[in-house]
This record gives C-alpha cells, structure tokens and sequence, in this order.
C-alpha cells in the first residue's frame, strides 16, 4: 500500500517560503459559502473557485457527476490558510482548473472536526507530516488518495493536472490506493477492549514519567524542541503527581515552565491572553493566533498552579488572560468567540503576521519617554527581544528583583512603572487594525473556558470569574442543550447547525460538574449527569468500552473515530473517563467507574513510553491507586466552609454540600440541626464529622 501511495503522493510540495502579503479580494465572485455562518467559510465565499460546504448532498452529486472531491480544511485564525486563498483560490486560472475538474469542499475544521480528523491521518499516512491548509482530493464516496498542505500556484496547477489525469486515465489504480488508505486509516484507529489488563500501577507510573522526563528542557521549560506548544494538560497532571507523590524535581520543571510561558512572548504582556505556540526554543516569537481553547485551559492551569504555590506571577497571568478573554472573546449573550487571527493591517494596510503585536525601538522610545531604558531591560529590547525587520516582541528573563537592583528602584516603584508604561502601550495599540475575529462560538471550547472561570474562582477567589461562568453556563444551557439533552456544537447570532461531537458533551460535563462543586447548584450536577447519560446512549461503542467521536444519529463517514490521545487539548475519551469517574463517587450505582477503569484500561499500554501523549488519562492513575476523597458539606454554613475548603489544591476529591439534606446518595441523612458538618469520605464510608475546613483538611492527609 505505502508504494502505491508514494506513487501519487510524490505531487506534494510544502514549501514554506512564500509572500506573506495578501490584499482584499473584491466581489466580482460569490459562491455558495456566503450562505454558511462560519468565518473561515465567509472569507472564501467570493472566491472564484466553486466551493461549496460539506455535505452528504454534496457528496451524492459528485458521485452522480464522477468527479473527485477536493478538500481544503482550514480555519480562520490559520496564517497559511490565508497565503494559499491568496495565492490558489483567488485565482482565475486555477479557480477554472479546479471547477471544471472536481467537486470543491471548503472545510472550517473547528466546525468539523471529525472529517478533519480522518484527512489529517490521511495525510500524515501518505507524507508523514500535517498542518493546515490540508488539502486532499479524495474519490466520491470521500475516501482519500492524495493530500498536501500549503502548496504555491505553480505546483498546485502541477499536482491538480496530473491528478485528473490519473483519475481519467488509471481510476482503477486510484482506486485500489484510495482503498488501501481508508483501510490503513480505520486499522490504526482501532481500539481493542483489554478488560483482563492490571490496573496501572503507581511504580508503572513512576517509570512512565521518568522516561517523559528526559526530554524536558530544564533551563527554557517545556520541552527541548522546536516549535514549543504550551500543552497545558501535560503540566497539569505533572503538577498533580508532583504534589500527591512529593515529587520536588518535577514541581520544578512545572514552575519553570510556567514561569517561561508568562515571560516569553508567546504571553502578550500588554493586552493578556497566551498565542497559540512559539516557534522557537526560549517561548519568544509566537505564531500569533490567539485561541479561546488555550486561554480557557491556561487559565484553569496558572490557578490551581498559584494555589499551590503563592506565586503572584501565576495569579497575574490568570487575572490578565480572562480580561483578555472578557474584552476580546466574550459576546453579549454569554458565549465565547473562537479565535483572534495571526494576521492584521500593518502600516502599508497589508495583511501581515504579528503586525499588532510587535514594536520598534524608535516606536517604544516615543511612547514611553523616560522610562524607556527601565523597559528596555525589563522586556529585552535588545538582541535578545528582536525578531526580524527591526521589530521586538516583548520578553522577560530576570525577574523583578534583579531588574531593581541594577536599576537601584525599590520592586514596588518598578512594579508601578511597568504597569504604567504597559498601559500607554495598550493605547497606542488600540490606534492600530486589530486581529481579524473568528466569532463562532463553539460548545467544546465554551467548555474548556467555563472550565477556565470556575478553577480562577475556585482559587483566586475572585467573585467576577464566578459570575463570568454563570453566564456562560446559562448560555450553553439555553442555546447549546436541546430537549433531548443533546447538543449543538456552533453558534453564532442565534443560529446553532451542527450537532455536537464527544469533546463538545465531555467539555461540558466537565465544566457543569467543577461549577457545582463551587456553586453546590445542584441544576449544574443533574445537567452534567444528563449529558453524560446522553453520550453513554449515543457514542459509546459496547464492543471496545470507549467511545466514538461522532453520535450514531449522524452522517457516516469513512470512518467512526476514537480519539484516544491528548494533545493541545486533551481527548474526548480521557475527559469523559475523568467525568465517569467523578460521577461515579456521587452515583456508585450507574455503573460509571466500571466504564472509566476499563477505558484506561485499553490505552494504557502506551503510557510507558509516550506518557506526554495520554497526560491527562494518567490522572486516572492516581485516582484509582490512592486515596480519592468525597468531601461533602452539610448544614447552614455550608457555602462558606465548602468555599474555604475549595480554595486548596485537592485534585483527589469530589466536593459536594447542601444546607439540609441533598438529593444525591452522599448529603442523605448528615444533616444536624444548628451545625455544618464536614464529612470526608471514600467510597461513601466516611470519617466522624468535623466543624471546621482545618480539620477536614487534616483529615485527607491521613
């Protein structure tokens, strides 16, 4: 198979060195995107190539018309994506070649993330790489034989010549490779249900993260590679294991790493709010899309991370990513946007990577006066900071003792200077073309952000998070759960199309379940166990024990995905093991734990030596091998001793509380008359009562 691939894969082209520069597109073309609703979608709606949006209809016609497919996944915020519409798809010529040609497909992968999924394997089958724009041309029925990312005009019309003639001239060949390659891609999604595997244990682990752990850059933070991705669930669960298990040595690799992330540049320093990755080793030129998932999960990461530590600079991080997130992203329904673009207008009005994010030195002298030469030190303006072009982006290395010392200003004063001379920046900022604004609003990442509020809340205690997530919570309550208590996965302007994928219920559930143990709202609890009973009816395949990506209600493709490994963010199955194994403390007779032990079960054969790409599964390890606490909280002073109790770092436990008697198993018959009782339990057996969040903390240590 692999040779008859390479045969028609040896079209792919993926240079990276192209213009930059895109100008605006005029109107003398309207295809039928300008009917869909999401931004990417839109911004190729006047494109001359006739793209339409993916569906079965659309699907059935090429069939009927014996036209391959051509499928280009992008989305919006996608730097490349936008080269290639500029270069490709705005273009006449090749706009003739592909209409006359194929049935052309326009994909929003944060819309569809499912048929993104299968062409990414596709691709990384036949060329062993990936990234967007993905580009593949696949028969009728959808099944791919060729693929390639970003490809220049010249080889593009190259790749698509030859590529009709084969189907005209050798469709048998294209075939039997096009059949071989969906083959390949159901075979490596393939999950076999291991239900007589042991239990992973706590030394297994120990070996997983010693081998992890070779690869960390111990100086930098992260990993010794580039580019560098945050992969905010790895260092979640790292800081997990490293305080349950006294692990000093990685709680410091956490911190480094933490500490990095908010120095370097891929934290914008003037507005808040973290980029998508950087492309080099020190976290310092970002690639400047700015995303709601990342934002939402970073700052769930930097609370519970300050909560641990008391570290000033991660409670900042948190307090200036959700104002970034409240200014930027938030709609006035209660809903998240997506995304901000790499791309905005710089001086010449041309579309340029990071053009609202970086300065020259002139510009920074002019701005801040006198207190230019304290700035210069403090963010490195100098070869340190500088990027290209005589632009720097904004980066730390020394912290603020340091920088007083040589400066001879108290650490206060500096504070206040750095703070003021970030706000004159932030203004004259503002003057300039802001990133162009992906405005869906998407269920699974709404989740991860509602996620984000309730942890800022938990351990930050700040009362605006929590508002922030009732809103939110109410939003996807009321625009994202239909009757059935299925979901939608988009919105935007009151307008939901797309029925929810599992990362959309497992997000959710998760977020309704944190937001109870703050709230003790018992409607956010019933609502998660809802959902999740939903997804066990509609997802789940009885064979393997895990569950699909997409609900048996939907459209089949060519195939029904398991989504297994974390990465940016975590797997749809890990979330969901995580949900039923916390619903399985409050409900221990709906069968929830059996499901959730036996999912880790089945992956867990790669936790030794991939242990970075199943992080957030290897939370499970802990909770099934040490002690996992419901903490439950009954009487009239309940709010105030949950909240004293939630405000610590206890990711081994479940904490639930009423003023009386609650309606789930653990708050039936601890109530006593004229005090608030403290009950700290495992499996429901629990010790003696106490009256004050001190001694139940005591308690969870022995």
């Amino acid at each position: 198979m692999i040779k008859k691939i390479a045969l028609l894969s040896v079209l792919l082209s993926l240079t990276q060195g192209c213009t930059q520069k895109i100008t605006k597109v005029d109107h003398k073309y309207t295809n039928a995107l300008i009917n869909e609703t999401s931004p990417y979608l839109l911004q190729h709606a006047h494109n001359p190539v006739n793209w339409e949006a993916w569906s079965p209809e659309v699907l059935e016609r090429a069939k009927k018309e014996d036209k391959p497919l051509l499928i280009s996944i992008g989305y919006a915020a996608c730097h490349w994506c936008h080269v290639m519409e500029k270069e490709c798809f705005e273009d006449e010529e090749v706009a003739q070649m592909m209409n006359e040609n194929f049935i052309n497909i326009k994909i929003d992968r944060e819309e569809r993330p499912d048929v993104d999924q299968i062409y990414m394997d596709a691709i990384q089958m036949m060329s062993g790489n990936g990234g967007w724009p993905l580009n593949i041309v696949a028969l009728p029925d959808g099944k791919p034989f060729w693929g390639a990312t970003y490809v220049p005009k010249d080889n593009w019309i190259k790749s698509l010549d030859q590529l009709i003639n084969l189907y005209k001239n050798e469709k048998s060949r294209v075939v039997q490779v096009a059949t071989d390659l969906s083959n390949g891609i159901n075979a490596i999604n393939l999950v076999e249900n291991k239900a007589d595997a042991d239990t992973y244990s706590l030394e297994q682990l120990e070996n997983a993260t010693s081998n992890w752990s070779k690869h960390f850059d111990d100086y930098l933070g992260g990993y010794k590679r580039a580019p560098k991705f945050m992969m905010p669930n790895n260092w979640d669960f790292l800081l997990h294991y490293a305080t349950a298990n006294k692990k000093p040595e990685l709680l410091e690799q956490v911190n480094t790493t933490l500490t990095r992330m908010a120095y370097g540049g891929i934290y914008d320093h003037i507005g808040g709010g973290f980029s998508r990755y950087a492309v080099d080793t020190k976290w310092h030129v970002p690639h400047f899309e700015k995303m709601l998932y990342d934002n939402g999960q970073l700052s769930s990461l930097y609370a519970k991370a300050y909560a641990v530590s008391g570290n000033e600079l991660y409670k900042n991080v948190v307090e200036e990513t959700i104002s970034f997130v409240k200014e930027e992203l938030l709609d006035k329904n209660g809903g998240f946007y997506s995304s901000l673009d790499a791309d905005s207008l710089d001086e010449h009005g041309e579309l340029e990577e990071g053009a609202y994010y970086v300065w020259t030195k002139e510009q920074l002298q002019q701005f801040l006066g006198s207190d230019y030469e304290l700035f210069k030190d403090y963010y490195n303006i100098n070869s340190y900071g500088l990027w290209e072009k005589g632009n720097y982006v904004l980066i730390r290395d020394q912290n603020e003792d340091e920088i007083a010392k040589k400066h001879n200003v108290s650490v206060a004063d500096l504070g206040q200077k750095m703070k003021n001379a970030l706000k004159t920046l932030k203004q004259e900022r503002s003057k300039r073309d802001k990133p162009r604004l992906d405005d869906k609003i998407l269920t699974s990442w709404n989740g991860l952000m509602l996620k984000g509020l309730v942890d800022a809340y938990r351990y930050l205690g700040n009362e605006e998070y929590l508002e922030l997530a009732l809103q939110n919570a109410a939003f996807i309550e009321k625009e994202m759960i239909k009757d059935d208590f299925s979901l939608f996965r988009n919105h935007k302007e009151g307008n939901s199309s797309i029925n929810a994928f599992l990362d959309d219920y497992a997000t959710v559930i998760e977020a309704y379940l944190a937001l109870y143990e703050v709230t003790f709202d018992e409607n956010w609890l019933m609502k998660g166990k809802k959902l999740l009973d939903y997804t066990k009816l509609h997802f789940l395949d009885g064979e393997s024990g895990m569950f699909f990506y997409t609900s048996d209600e939907d459209e089949s493709l060519i195939r029904r995905t398991v989504e297994t490994s974390d990465n940016v963010i975590s797997a749809s199955n890990s979330i969901m093991a995580k949900n039923l194994l916390k619903y399985h403390k409050l409900f221990s007779e709906d069968g929830y734990g059996e499901m959730a032990a036996q999912m880790v079960k089945n992956v867990q054969a790669d936790f030794d030596e991939s242990a970075q790409g199943f992080a957030n599964w290897l939370h499970l390890v802990l909770y099934q091998n040490q002690n996992f606490h419901e903490i439950a909280v009954v009487g009239e002073n309940y709010k105030t001793l949950g909240k004293e109790i939630a405000a610590n770092y206890l990711p081994n436990s479940i904490l639930v509380g009423s003023s009386k008697e609650g309606n789930i198993e653990l708050l039936k018959s601890r109530y006593n008359e004229g005090q608030t009782l403290i009950y700290v339990c495992i499996e429901g057996a629990c010790k003696l009562p106490v009256t004050t969040a001190d001694h139940a903390l005591g308690q969870l240590q022995n």
